[in-house]
This record gives C-alpha cells, sequence and structure tokens, in this order.
C-alpha cells in the first residue's frame, strides 16, 4: 500500500507540475487531458486501444463510486474515452472540483492498472507520464 501512496502523490505532483503556477480551469483540463492522452499511448502497444479505454471507463465508475460528489461531472462526460468531452466538462467546473476530479480519476486509473498487472509492471509502465516534458518550459524559467 506504501507504493501506492508514493505512486499518488508522484500523480499528484505531476498534475501540479503540468498545470503550473498559474491553475485555471483551462490548464488543469489540459493537464489532465495530456496525462490521459501519454498513459494512453504508454498502455496501448500492450493492451491496445480498446484496452485503454476500457481501463478509462472503467476508472471513470470506480472515481465516481468512491466520491459521490463527482457524479455530476461524470454524468457529463461519454461512457467512450472522448477527451475532448471530458476537457470540456472539466473547464465548466471550478479550479478546486477539476484539480480534485483529475486526481481522482488518475490515481483510479493507476489503481486499477495496478491491480491487473501488478504494481511493479505497472510503474514500469507508466514511469515515463509522471517525469516532465522536455518540451515543458511552460512552468520552469530559462535564466543564460
Amino acid at each position: 500500500m506504501s507504493t501506492l501512496s508514493e505512486e499518488s502523490r508522484r500523480i499528484v505532483a505531476s498534475l501540479a507540475h503540468r498545470v503550473g503556477p498559474h491553475a485555471d480551469t483551462a490548464s488543469i483540463a489540459e493537464a489532465i487531458v495530456s496525462i490521459l492522452q501519454d498513459m494512453g499511448a504508454a498502455l496501448a502497444p500492450i493492451i491496445g486501444q480498446q484496452g485503454v479505454a476500457a481501463l478509462y471507463r472503467r476508472s471513470l465508475h470506480l472515481c465516481v463510486s468512491n466520491h459521490p460528489r463527482l457524479a455530476r461531472t461524470y454524468d457529463g462526460v461519454l461512457a467512450t474515452m472522448d477527451l475532448i468531452a471530458l476537457k470540456s466538462v472539466l473547464v465548466e467546473q471550478n479550479q478546486t472540483d477539476a484539480l480534485f476530479f483529475g486526481e481522482a480519476l488518475l490515481t483510479s486509473l493507476y489503481e486499477l492498472l495496478t491491480t491487473l498487472i501488478g504494481p511493479s509492471l505497472t510503474a514500469r509502465l507508466l514511469a515515463d507520464v509522471w517525469l516532465p516534458s522536455s518540451s515543458d518550459t511552460s512552468s520552469q524559467e530559462i535564466s543564460p
């Protein structure tokens, strides 16, 4: 369980890094969708696009089951892996709710994957997702 707690902190830190210091709902939504796309890209070669979509749908369901206050948000998202629809719903939320939803969804997806393939393989498959992108300079200062 400590590994999961460590990974949960890593997920939250990665999301905070991608959102940057000037968080608004648009940047929060973009960061969540970006992480989901990166997770999908890492997992698709192994479980296929349909497998990624199934994990996403199940994660949404678990997220709402574990956090009933998210039901209103979930109702607006189709049961397919439509990240554009998800982004549209997230932008309509306040910053706190959008961040909470993103953290809960990403953590649920990670936990689900861990139960299916184990913590070690999950960590290896998704290790690059949590690293800052080399092209990400939005939250970094570049000094001479």
